[in-house]
């Protein structure tokens, strides 16, 4: 986050002083800053805590930093400056942490380093101690503009008995220039910076009281003889800080707080990027949540106990678990969920071809993409599950319907991923039939297996894989030309699993808006089948395959898209409009 906090008093001798900032620095330190850190000091420790790397070290001084004898300093001169208006010592450069994560760096110094920073900060200073004040003087404020930046402002008062009213008064300031993130972080910043003004405060009291209970001066002032208000202005100078709370390492205790402070702000609010409409997955997704959680309003635990053991609870993408409406939108209770939280058999597609072999995954692929049944028998549950897993990445979201394990046979209308235990027997016809394929998971023995599997860490080193169908599918067969270009992405070794993953959905975002166009075509406007192949010649989907493939993926289209269409179509604007 881009931002500066900063401490500041007013000084009735001087009036607005900043006296401690913390800036953000995402470029190298200036120059001087990461060199001749000196080795005199009492503590050399590195103490790491929240992801920043707090240091204690102090660096050699440079006159870029902090309050500087130099007249080309942005700072004020030290004419100007008594001990209330002082916070590091001379010859002081400030302090710095590094945060890992993120290669930020936290500076803070008495004045920052760029004039026009400096400007900014005093500005804001002057402000918050001056015009712009809340009712009683204490309390949060927020102010600012486009040219000098937006500022939060707290004010308050720190007991000091040798101070007029026995106070003086501080704000906490955080400006920055991104009005929106400023405003929408005004709740977490009003805790943080509460929280240390109340530490500072209490450290005040108990020395203000101890001083009191020495020697009081409330009494003492009514004793003394009347002088000129002048004159006691000129002799009532402020005290530092550190003297009013007794704390000598007050300010490295600042910078570790506004430090966090800055870094936690800035990661608590993420900005994303939303373009365009919704695609058909998260439509279909919406669609599917609202469809769960209509469900498990009704359901009670008569009508759970009635189920029927048997029938496993299937919907497209995903399988329903036994447990309480309560729980049942949530993750961690569905059962296909528990498997991702394990180790997956199955890292990629590119691992299960180099499992399976190129023409057995091409055989496997092609069936996914068609629509038909995938049948995969195995005793390993987890390893079905991964597998399922895998390949659903090649279908639109509305096109998968999954049992993940069953003990007996169920028919391809209920699903199009299948997994059996390897004692169930499916119908001969099944196995005869071109709309199946059947991935038997067989014990082999190492010398069955491919080379690239002999890892002793490999989970299958000991399985067999066996690909059969009614319909196999040529090695010289074209095929739908979504597969030729997953399999292209697959063989590239240039190309990472991640970069093939979104291959893979701008290639099922392509073909979704492919049928899109094919279902406006024919199910909304009807035009005859000739109209119908010229479009799919102008959509390159010409061939047969390409055409199964796009009826199959219209059944994966979103209710939404579909009743918007028609009722698009419905409209009487729209019918004037086509006439």
């Amino acid at each position: 986050m881009n931002a500066i906090v900063a401490l500041c008093h007013f000084c009735e001798l001087h009036g607005p002083r900043t006296l401690f900032c913390t800036e953000v620095l995402h470029s190298p330190l200036p120059q001087g800053a990461g060199s001749g850190d000196i080795s005199g000091q009492n503590e050399q420790a590195e103490e790491e805590e929240g992801g920043i790397q707090m240091s204690s070290r102090i660096r050699s001084h440079s006159p870029a930093e902090g309050a500087s004898a130099d007249s080309s300093s942005p700072g004020p001169k030290k004419s100007d400056m008594c001990e209330g208006c002082r916070s590091l010592a001379g010859g002081h450069p400030g302090y710095v942490s590094h945060d890992k994560e993120t290669s930020i760096k936290y500076v803070s110094h008495q004045h920052p380093n760029h004039p026009q920073l400096f400007s900014i900060v005093r500005q804001a200073c002057v402000r918050s101690l001056s015009c712009e004040v809340c009712p009683g003087r204490e309390g949060p404020i927020f102010f600012g503009d486009e040219q000098h930046g937006f500022v939060f402002s707290h004010t308050f008062f720190i007991k000091d008995s040798l101070a007029r009213g026995f106070q003086r008064w501080y704000s906490i300031i955080t400006i920055m220039m991104d009005r929106i993130y400023l405003i929408n972080s005004w709740p977490f910043l009003l805790g943080k910076i509460r929280g240390i003004i109340d530490e500072l405060q209490g450290k005040a009291l108990k020395v203000f009281e101890a001083e009191q209970f020495g020697c009081p001066q409330r009494a003492q002032r009514m004793n003394t003889a009347f002088t000129p208000f002048l004159h006691q202005r000129n002799g009532n100078a402020a005290r530092s800080l550190t003297s009013l709370t007794n704390d000598e390492n007050l300010w490295a205790c600042l910078h570790t707080s506004f430090a966090w402070l800055l870094k936690a702000c800035g990661s608590r609010l993420t900005e994303k990027l939303l373009e365009g409409a919704p695609t058909e997955d998260t439509l279909v997704q919406m669609e599917k949540l609202a469809d769960l959680k209509e469900e498990s309003e009704g359901w009670d635990g008569s009508e759970e106990e009635e189920k029927p053991s048997s029938q496993p609870d299937v919907v497209e993408g995903q399988e329903l678990s036994k447990c309480s409406p309560e729980t049942s939108l949530m993750p961690d209770c569905n059962s296909w969920n528990v498997a991702h939280r394990r180790l997956s058999v199955f890292r990629s597609l590119r691992h299960m071809r180099q499992v399976l072999g190129a023409s057995a995954f091409r055989m496997l692929a092609w069936h996914v993409l068609m629509g038909n049944q995938v049948i995969w028998k195995a005793r390993d549950v987890d390893l079905v599950q991964s597998a399922f897993d895998v390949l659903r990445t090649m279908l639109p979201i509305g096109c998968v319907r999954i049992i993940p394990y069953s003990d007996q046979y169920e028919e391809a209308y209920r699903c199009n991923f299948l997994g059996l235990s390897p004692h169930v027997q499916i119908p001969p016809h099944i196995l005869s039939s071109e709309f199946a394929v059947l991935v038997e998971v067989r014990a082999a023995t190492r010398s069955s297996l491919y080379p690239t599997l002999f890892d002793d860490e490999q989970s299958l080193n000991k399985y067999e894989f066996v690909v059969t169908s009614g319909s196999p599918v040529a090695a010289d067969r074209v095929g739908p030309t979504i597969l030729n270009k997953i399999e292209a992405a697959l063989t590239n070794q240039n190309l990472s699993v991640d970069v093939v993953d979104q291959c893979l959905v701008c290639l099922k975002e392509e073909w979704m808006n492919k049928v899109k166009v094919l279902f406006k075509f024919t199910k909304v406007d009807s035009r005859p089948k000739e109209d119908t192949q010229k479009l799919l010649s102008i959509l390159g989907a010409a061939e047969e395959d390409n055409v199964k493939l796009l009826k199959f993926w219209m059944t994966g289209l979103s209710k939404t898209y579909k009743s918007h269409l028609m009722s698009t179509v419905r409209s009487p604007t729209s019918s004037e409009s086509r006439n």
